[in-house]
């Protein structure tokens, strides 16, 4: 039933437009497949396995969410909570308009402030420097520390739009991980290994690779002028920040076992990270009439290409997931919850149709045209064998 699973992998890697790729779904019982082909590392010939450990970045969103909503059932954070009652630091947080004649920020006050449900949905008013050049400005001129520089000085950035006006993918899930830590009192390593990993038992999730494991990491790829890949430079920052939005690394076995977590309506083999109440409220809708997941251009093209997540859709946000607003025929329902990390990897939790998959490559730039070719065949794939 997986060959063309299977086969999908293998043309994508045979062809060598995608250095290595590792694949796996689920229904909420077990694992239906879990597949490698192409290389971990091309120079040396190491073949790409299914125990491959690559940078999930903001696969790590969901994750950050699921522990934040852990809080909320146990009465710590209020979702409608001002990120400033809790975190005094943000309390100054201004709207950034623009810039004036002599190239200084026009900034003003929100007109509400910033809470933890605005975090949760990415409708906070903050963006992303890779995808907004005038927060790249801003950085540039040195208002703020640019996230690429490492630690937390980005958190310092401004809003583009008030709070609960509009939806732009943010750093909003940092924020909403820093918070996390100060109101559990512990390391946000700490927190995902205590309250989700171990429960979880996944094994393979860390923001630090424990150095015995380092020889199963992949190499990071870019894509270079006619589609030629090289080793990306720079693409393994150190972790002086802890990013909620970005930070872990994991395997495509440990990540089923957290979506199959949440197919299940918080629970996995007897242990229980959420309930079935709250996993249903980060399915919904939480945004009302605005529209998520729009045309972002990117500002930073060595990380990532212009994109539309879901084009030709309406498309919600729950609690930490984006929700496909139409049935895709031979694939996904509507409904179903998904996201993508940076360095193009994909996934999908489709609670209608009881399956989940996900593809993890380790490639750059974002949106990487053959890399989306894989992921459409392989969702198709899927579909196909384990529908029923």
């Amino acid at each position: 039933m997986a060959a063309a699973i299977d086969a999908a992998l293998d043309q994508a890697t045979g062809a060598g437009v995608v250095p290595g790729a590792v694949a796996g779904v689920a229904g909420s019982d077990r694992t239906l497949y879990a597949g490698a082909a192409g290389y971990r590392d091309i120079a040396s010939g190491i073949a790409m396995t299914i125990d491959t450990i690559g940078l999930i970045a903001s696969m790590t969103k969901p994750i950050t969410s699921v522990a934040a909503m852990q809080l909320i059932e146990q009465g710590l954070l209020d979702l409608d909570g001002a990120l400033a009652d809790y975190l005094p630091r943000f309390a100054g947080v201004q709207v950034l308009e623009g810039f004036d004649g002599n190239d200084k920020p026009v900034l003003r006050p929100p007109k509400s402030p910033v809470t933890v449900r605005q975090l949760l949905t990415h409708t906070a008013g903050y963006v992303n420097e890779i995808w907004d050049a005038d927060a790249v400005h801003y950085a540039e001129l040195g208002y703020a520390p640019s996230r690429q520089q490492g630690g937390d000085g980005f958190l310092s950035s401004p809003l583009a739009f008030d709070p609960g006006t509009s939806w732009r993918y943010s750093i909003s899930t940092d924020v909403l991980g820093v918070l996390i830590e100060h109101v559990s009192g512990l390391p946000l390593d700490r927190y995902f290994q205590e309250r989700i990993f171990a429960p979880l038992r996944m094994p393979d999730t860390f923001f630090e690779v424990p150095a015995d494991r380092m020889q199963r990491v992949a190499t990071v790829y870019a894509r270079g002028a006619g589609g030629t890949l090289q080793p990306a430079q720079g693409s393994r920052p150190g972790n002086t920040f802890l990013s909620g939005g970005g930070g872990l690394k994991s395997t495509v076995g440990d990540y089923l076992r957290f979506m199959r977590a949440l197919l299940r309506g918080g629970e996995l083999d007897g242990a229980r990270i959420l309930r079935a109440e709250t996993v249903d409220g980060m399915s919904r809708n939480q945004i009302g009439e605005i529209v998520a997941a729009g045309p972002e251009r990117t500002a930073m093209t060595a990380l990532s290409n212009d994109f539309t997540l879901v084009p030709d859709a309406v498309n919600r946000f729950g609690f930490g997931f984006l929700i496909y607003g139409l049935d895709k025929p031979g694939g996904h329902a509507a409904g179903t919850l998904t996201w993508g990390g940076l360095y193009n990897t994909y996934f999908w939790i489709d609670r209608r149709q009881d399956l989940c998959g996900v593809l993890m490559t380790q490639v750059l730039p974002f949106y990487d045209a053959a890399v989306l070719k894989l992921l459409g065949n392989f969702e198709r794939a899927a579909y196909a064998a384990f529908r029923s």
